[in-house]
């Protein structure tokens, strides 16, 4: 495997943030600061598939900034984990923007330029995540994130929303400081390093005690993973605009939090010494109860937003799930299910908002009859809906079947019975939405009401057609993220 030098993964994080100015000096000007927007979008994917090829081959690119200590520096790497993670982001950034602009206008939203500058903060902090070299590098753009991000999560700047805000950055900064930090610290201090390592960095500096203990302060510390109890931030986020929701569950934060956790288990303790002190078990312990607890609580709520942040929950420990497993296959589902879940979920709520803008309601008891006056949306949230519960024709069963075969690839099939129950509510939780939307007696014809019901505007109906679509096409094509899995993690 070659290193080469490159200033690309600067680039692609320094293009969203240098068009903030740009943003803020058009706010009064908006189709030039939504052109602007595409602009920075579409030159950062350009950037980052640019690189696609040289991580293909086996490859690397790198870029150091400068050094805090020796073993410990802000530098860029990009391999294939970080690559597959850059492509997903910098490709939803794009489709979300579309949405946004649909929504926000669509409701005449207050504060469309601060809601689009540090949107655009988050996704630069999002690509400096993916392709971080080291864990100082990644805990710096963790923690960017996290303040990037609760402008918009208190968006409306009601009480409510405050509340929320709170909340969040209680949960997010709280662990990550007082859980990740002190734990990466002692990483730096048993090994003097913090550079991301398929072997890990551990050679026999570490008990199994110390182990376990360091390996859950990371667990818990990245609690955008939504790993019960550190997850009841998510679920008080839906406050926001639909836009942030779907930025918090499919592109940037809870992802964010995810692929931290597996960059910790494979590039600083490494897969041997978590196999050897068993730790695996532990970790998928730990995600199996997040898995079905969060399915349980989705299937008692009501409200749409709450109902898919709690299917978010679940799904994330879907992804820790795969990569406690340790074996190849379960490795390769549960990271492929980043992709997967990202689509699907990212569809979900755009549906949901699409639904809220064009009719008011965002309850599921509300849902009945509109399947017909909205086809495209609700086509567009069954399609979402395959893809997490994991059934054909859909992305999410190439990554669930994987995650099943990892089970047994590891002699964990005990921990089958936990994908497939909690598979089995996801289908309870999802499918009577779409059957009340297509076979359902709407309330307003039950009232002999004359209500006008259409399809929401085309800014916010193209990116869930966008997202759905490439979610049936990635149950057929998944081979490039399948090889930059395998290439990143050496399998």
């Amino acid at each position: 495997m070659n290193t080469i030098l490159s200033i690309k993964p600067l680039l692609a994080v320094l293009v969203s943030l240098l068009v903030i100015p740009v943003l803020v000096s058009s706010s009064d000007r908006p189709n030039v600061r939504e052109s602007w927007i595409f602009i920075a979008g579409t030159i950062t994917l350009l950037i980052v598939l640019s690189m696609l090829p040289v991580i293909l081959d086996g490859n690397q690119l790198a870029l150091t900034l400068f050094e805090i200590a020796p073993g410990a520096s802000i530098a860029f790497r990009v391999d294939g984990l970080g690559m597959l993670f850059a492509i997903v982001a910098a490709s939803l950034y794009i489709v979300t923007s579309i949405y946004s602009i649909g929504y926000m206008r669509g409701l005449k939203e207050h504060g469309q330029t601060r809601f689009v500058s540090f949107f655009a903060l988050a996704i630069s902090a999002t690509i400096g995540a993916a392709f971080s070299a080291n864990l100082l590098t990644l805990y710096m753009f963790y923690e960017i994130l996290s303040l990037a991000t609760y402008p918009l999560v208190t968006h409306h700047q009601d009480t409510k929303s405050m509340i929320s805000g709170r909340r969040y950055l209680i949960f997010i900064l709280g662990t990550s400081i007082g859980l990740v930090l002190p734990a990466m610290i002692y990483c730096y201090h048993v090994t003097g390093t913090l550079e991301f390592s398929t072997a890990g960095i551990f050679s026999d500096q570490l008990s199994k005690p110390a182990a376990t203990v360091l390996l859950l302060m990371f667990v818990f510390g990245f609690a955008k993973a939504g790993i019960m109890p550190f997850h009841s931030w998510l679920p008080a986020a839906m406050v926001a605009p639909t836009p942030v929701s779907a930025l918090l569950h499919a592109v940037a934060v809870v992802k964010v939090g995810v692929f931290s956790i597996i960059r910790v288990m494979t590039g600083i303790f490494g897969v041997e010494l978590l196999s050897t002190y068993n730790l695996g078990v532990v970790v998928m312990c730990i995600a199996s109860f997040t898995i079905l607890v969060g399915s349980c609580i989705a299937l008692s709520q009501d409200e749409l937003k709450r109902r898919l942040a709690y299917s978010t929950i679940s799904q994330l420990s879907y992804i820790i799930f795969g990569v406690a497993l340790l074996s190849p296959q379960g490795l390769l589902g549960g990271i492929i299910h980043i992709v997967m879940h990202a689509f699907g979920k990212i569809t979900l709520f755009f549906c949901a908002g699409a639904i809220f803008v064009a009719t008011g309601k965002k309850y599921v008891s509300q849902m009945s009859g509109l399947g017909k006056k909205m086809p495209f949306t609700f086509t567009a949230f069954f399609i979402g809906a395959l893809c997490v519960i994991g059934l054909p024709p859909s992305g999410g069963f190439y990554s669930k079947w994987n995650l099943i075969l990892g089970t047994l690839e590891a002699e964990q099939s005990i921990f089958m019975l936990v994908l497939l129950v909690s598979s089995f509510l996801n289908a309870f939780y999802f499918l009577p939405i779409v059957y009340k939307g297509f076979f359902e007696k709407s309330n307003e014809e039950d009232e002999n009401m004359p209500v006008k019901i259409r399809e929401a505007n085309l800014c916010l109906v193209i990116p869930l057609i966008i997202s759905a679509i490439i979610s049936i096409v990635l149950f057929f094509y998944p081979t490039v993220f399948v090889n930059l899995i395998k290439v990143g993690l050496a399998i």
